[in-house]
């Protein structure tokens, strides 16, 4: 009898592991982070009078990861950047390009970025879609998405993971359509992302 309630009372325990495990498991496998603007980057490329390139950034934004290594399609990332930070290198460009022209940053202040689904590709890159809210329009965009590294570091940096995407966008899909050709309707942007877990 006593054996009998001994062999129970294992098979409950080893049960209740189980599913501690079962439920855990995906726990770990999902971390979340905080997007760090000071080791992040978002650059953009733009055509100019159909001669050459000029070359910007935003300068405040901010958002989340989720990162899952061993399964990509957990994989998420959410982004929110200040219009009015763009930076050209050129204070009368900038403000050109903050005025109903371009972006139009008093009506729409943020440019935001949701993914919607990620799936592995060749040589250990993805293919992120997610919806763009640019200039006050929601479009579907895909872009290439690279896990460049994680590390865990001394105080203050603590745990971090690292990702970067290239994409390219036509302004005028967003109701930006002046002054095209003059200046280029496809953008090209190139963004690294440095996030910290639980800053």
């Amino acid at each position: 009898m006593l054996d009998s309630v001994r062999r129970h009372r294992l098979v409950v325990v080893l049960a209740s592991l189980v599913v501690a495990v079962a439920f855990a498991a995906p726990a770990l496998a999902q971390d979340q982070y905080k997007i760090d603007p000071v080791h992040s980057s978002i650059i953009f490329k733009s055509q100019h009078l159909q001669t050459s390139y000029v070359f910007g950034r935003f300068d405040k934004f901010s958002g989340t990861i989720t990162d899952s290594e061993s399964d990509p399609s957990k994989t998420a990332i959410n982004v929110s950047v200040d219009v009015a930070s763009i930076n050209t290198g050129n204070e009368k460009r900038d403000g050109h390009l903050k005025s109903p022209d371009f972006f139009s940053a008093q009506e729409f202040p943020q440019i935001t970025f949701k993914s919607t689904s990620v799936k592995a590709g060749d040589g250990g890159k993805m293919e992120i879609n997610g919806d763009l809210t640019l200039h006050g329009q929601t479009k579907p965009v895909t872009a290439t998405l690279q896990r460049v590294g994680a590390s865990s570091n001394p105080p203050p940096f603590g745990q971090r993971v690292g990702y970067f995407a290239t994409f390219t966008v036509k302004r005028s899909d967003f109701g930006m359509s002046k002054m095209i050709p003059m200046v280029g309707d496809e953008v090209e942007l190139m963004v690294a992302f440095e996030a910290s877990k639980g800053a």
